[in-house]
C-alpha cells in the first residue's frame, strides 16, 4: 500500500504520518514539502526516523506537474496542507494559493492519474460560520455561512466544492473541528486572533493525535474492504461530548495552567460578539462508529499539557498584572485584534464582529452558556437535546431515494429553483437558479448534503448574507441568531471598500 500526503509539517499531518507508518501494510508514504528552510530540518528528521518508507518530495502544491509526480502510483492521497489563521488573515493571497489553487492542482492530478487513487480531503468547521447558544449543534447539510473577512474559510469552501464536482471516483471530505495540539498555548499568544473567539461559540475540541488515528483507521479498514459505503460522502470530525466547550471555558482550561481564569485576565469587550465559527457536531458519531478514534477528552488533554510544560506553572507565582500586561495587553495592539480595529477606525470589521450595539465591559453583564445562563450546561452539550436546522426537504431519506421534488423543495427553501425534472445520479450535475437569477450546475449531493449553493452568491466576497437571509429561510433560520433583521450590510474581503448600506444610510 502506497500513500501520498500533503501537510505533514502541520499538527494533524505529523500524527497522521506517524500513525499510518505503524501499519505494516503501508509500504511507502510520499510527502510533499515546500522549500521553506524549516522543512530542511523536517526532511532530515523524517528520513532518519522512517528511512526508505518515507519519500520526500520538495516543491509547490500549486504546481500541477509536481502534484502529478506526488500522486503517481499511489493508492491514497491525503490532503492536509493548509494556510490557516492568523497567516490567512494577514496574507489572503497565501491562503488562496494553498487552500484553493493547491487543492485544484492536486485534485486535477488525482483525476488524471490511472489508476486513480482514493482522495481524502481535510476541510474545516469554519465553513459553517458563526454559531451561538441558540443553535450550537450542527450537521452535514447545514448552511455554509462563512464569516466576513475569513479568507481561510472562503478558500476552503471553494476548494470543497471543487473536490465535490471534479468527478473523482473515490473521495471523502472530512470537516475538521477545533484542534488540540502540543503547541496550542504558544501558537495563540502571538497574534490578536484569540480575540476573534466568541464567549458563547460552541467549540468541539478533537486532539491532533486522535485525528491522526482516524486517518490510520480509514486506511486500515479500507485496505481490508470493510467500508465501501464510506466514500463519496462528507463527514464532521468531532470528539463527542468530552470535547465540547465554549470560547469562555476553553480559555478557562488554558488559564488553569497558570492559576488564572478568563475573567481574571480578559475583559469581555476585547472579544468579538459574532462573526466567528464553531459547532458542536450532532453527527460526529458517524465517524466514531466506523473508526473508534475518539480517545482524548478536552479536560484530560489540558491536564496533560500542564504536566508536560512545567514552565506554565510559573504563572501561578508571577503577579497577575505582569502576565496581563506582557502577555495579553500587547496582543490588543496587533493588526488582527478587534480592539485595534476600533482604534484604527476599521468600521467594517468592527461592525461585522460587534453589530450595532456596544459590547459589555463587565463580566457581570455577560450571559454565558458555560455558566448555565441558558439552561443546564451539561444537558445542553448532549446531542440528544439538540435543536437542529431544517434542510428544506426530508433529510431522513437515503440519498438513493431522492426525487426531483426533494431537489425542488430544497432549492425553494434557499430562495431559488431546481430546473431539473428528474434525478438519475445524485453525484451528477443538474441545473439550478438562485434568487438573483444566476443559473449554475451542481450535483444534488453538493447542494443537499454539502450545503453548497450558488457559486456567485454562496462563495463571497463580498459578504451580503444580511440581504440573502431576507429571501432564504435556509439562511435566515441561523443568521438571525446573531444578526438583526433590519441589518443590511455587505463586506469586501480587503475591508478597504466595504459596502455598508445600513451604516451609510444612518450616519
Amino acid at each position: 500500500m502506497k500513500i501520498a500526503m500533503t501537510g505533514v509539517s502541520g499538527n494533524m499531518g505529523k500524527e497522521a504520518l506517524r500513525e499510518t507508518l505503524e501499519l505494516k501494510e503501508v509500504e511507502l508514504v510520499r510527502v510533499l514539502l515546500t522549500w521553506r528552510k524549516r522543512n530542511n530540518t523536517l526532511a532530515k528528521k523524517l528520513k532518519k526516523q522512517y528511512g526508505d518508507r518515507v519519500e520526500i518530495m520538495r516543491g509547490s502544491l500549486v504546481n500541477k506537474e509536481a502534484c502529478k509526480v506526488l500522486v503517481a502510483g499511489m493508492d491514497y492521497v491525503i490532503h492536509m496542507a493548509a494556510v490557516i489563521p492568523p497567516k490567512s488573515d494577514n496574507d489572503p493571497s497565501a491562503s488562496e494559493k494553498c487552500n484553493l489553487f493547491g487543492t485544484v492542482a492536486l485534485v486535477d492530478a488525482v483525476f488524471e492519474t490511472v489508476p486513480q487513487p482514493k482522495f481524502i480531503h481535510i476541510s474545516t468547521v469554519a465553513v459553517y460560520g458563526n454559531r451561538n447558544e441558540k443553535h450550537p449543534f450542527g450537521r452535514v447539510g447545514d448552511p455554509l455561512l462563512i464569516s466576513a473577512f475569513d479568507a481561510y474559510a472562503m478558500h476552503k469552501l471553494k476548494a470543497e466544492r471543487y473536490v465535490l464536482e471534479r468527478g473523482l471516483k473515490s473521495w471523502v471530505i472530512l470537516r475538521q473541528s477545533a484542534m488540540l495540539h502540543p503547541n496550542i498555548m504558544q501558537d495563540n499568544i502571538k497574534d490578536g486572533l484569540m480575540f476573534h473567539t466568541c464567549m458563547n461559540a460552541p467549540l468541539e475540541w478533537v486532539s491532533s493525535r486522535d485525528s491522526g488515528l482516524l486517518i490510520r483507521r480509514i486506511i486500515e479498514r479500507d485496505g481490508k474492504g470493510e467500508i465501501p459505503a464510506f466514500w463519496r460522502n462528507i463527514y464532521n470530525i468531532g470528539a463527542g461530548k468530552q470535547g465540547r466547550a465554549t470560547g469562555f471555558d476553553t480559555f478557562n482550561y488554558g488559564f488553569a495552567m497558570i492559576g488564572g481564569s478568563t475573567e481574571k485576565f480578559f475583559r469581555p469587550d476585547w472579544f468579538s460578539q459574532r462573526n466567528f465559527h464553531g459547532l458542536w457536531y450532532y453527527d460526529g458519531d458517524e465517524l466514531e462508529k466506523l473508526f473508534h478514534y475518539q480517545r482524548d477528552s478536552m479536560e484530560g488533554y489540558w491536564r496533560e499539557l500542564a504536566k508536560k510544560h512545567k514552565l506554565f506553572a510559573l504563572g501561578k507565582i508571577v503577579p497577575r498584572g505582569l502576565i496581563h500586561f506582557f502577555l495579553f495587553r500587547r496582543l490588543l495592539k496587533t493588526p488582527n485584534s478587534p480592539t485595534q480595529w476600533r482604534r484604527s477606525g476599521d468600521r467594517a470589521r468592527v461592525y461585522a464582529c460587534f453589530g450595532p450595539e456596544e459590547p459589555p465591559t463587565d463580566w457581570k453583564d455577560v450571559k454565558l452558556l458555560a455558566k448555565g445562563d441558558f439552561g443546564d450546561y451539561d444537558a445542553l452539550r448532549d446531542e440528544g437535546n439538540a435543536v437542529l436546522l431544517s434542510h428544506g426537504y426530508d433529510d431522513t431519506k437515503p440519498i438513493s431515494a431522492w426525487t426531483a421534488e426533494d431537489l425542488k423543495s430544497a432549492a425553494a427553501f434557499r430562495g431559488g429553483e431546481c430546473l431539473a425534472e428528474e434525478i438519475s445520479d445524485p453525484y451528477a450535475p443538474v441545473k439550478w437558479r438562485c434568487h438573483d437569477g444566476h443559473e449554475f450546475a451542481l450535483a444534488p449531493y453538493t447542494v443537499l448534503k454539502g450545503g453548497h449553493w450558488c457559486p456567485v452568491c454562496g462563495c463571497p466576497a463580498p459578504w451580503d448574507f444580511d440581504r440573502q437571509a431576507k429571501f432564504s429561510p435556509y439562511i435566515a433560520q441561523v443568521w438571525y441568531d446573531s444578526h438583526a433583521e433590519n441589518e443590511d450590510m455587505c463586506y469586501d474581503l480587503d475591508g478597504k471598500t466595504p459596502v455598508m448600506r445600513h451604516l451609510e444610510e444612518n450616519k
